[in-house]
């Protein structure tokens, strides 16, 4: 039992994972945390609080293998990161044959948006932020045409991910990430709780207990 529940302590500690056992609906579901910076293939400064794509894609195909799991929770506050792999994890999040809800909230910015509207269903809390903006790169950048359109081909990605997975569509989204009168040092639009809703980039406000629930409900539906 003490082993059990020390590797338990250790999958939240090193992942921000673990399993929620929930007795009363007999549903086992795995709790997925996406916070800080989505590392890429580059490691990121100690200091920095990260969620690493070689840590969440193999507990993902786990999660899709194991008969034991029913649903998963994700929980998102996260500043964005790296596009590739942010859109890697989306991608496997959407792709999951089990129910999925996600629940921002902190803040779920740049390629956290893709990741909040994976899921099936999604929340936001009141208090909950989504900032929209366009692909950025640091470093020197090359100003030749092959630059820009890669940056635009990048981000198409990421517009016709969000619309295939929510109730935008891919002109109102690039109207937010254009957006010069909100942020003062770049363009585009900081959404605040029931905003995204309005926008239909998020499906309701709530907070985790609307989450559970939701997720419960969903697998009781999905076994019918």
């Amino acid at each position: 039992m003490s082993e059990q529940k020390e590797v338990k302590n250790q999958e939240i500690k090193e992942y921000g994972q673990m399993e929620l056992a929930d007795n009363r609906q007999q549903h086992k579901l795995h709790l997925l945390s996406i916070i800080g910076e989505v590392e890429g293939h580059e490691c990121l400064s100690a200091n920095t609080k990260t969620t690493k794509y070689e840590h969440v894609l193999p507990k993902l195909a786990q999660v899709e293998d194991d008969r034991e799991i029913d649903g998963l929770l994700v929980l998102l506050n996260t500043v964005g990161g790296d596009v590739e792999s942010g859109l890697a994890i989306a991608e496997m999040i959407a792709s999951l044959s089990k129910p999925v809800v996600s629940l921002v909230l902190g803040g779920s910015h740049s390629i956290g948006v893709p990741l909040a509207v994976a899921a099936d269903y999604s929340f936001i809390v009141p208090t909950g932020t989504m900032v929209i903006h366009p692909v950025r790169m640091s470093g020197t950048v090359i100003g030749a045409p092959q630059t820009y359109d890669y940056f635009q081909q990048m981000q198409d990605r990421i517009t016709g991910f969000i619309a295939s997975h929510s109730q935008t569509n891919r002109e109102r989204m690039e109207e937010l990430m254009l957006n010069t009168g909100m942020l003062t040092k770049d363009l585009g639009t900081i959404l605040v709780g029931h905003q995204a809703v309005e926008e239909g980039i998020i499906n309701e406000v709530g907070g985790i207990s609307d989450a559970v629930q939701r997720l419960h409900f969903m697998i009781n539906e999905s076994s019918i």
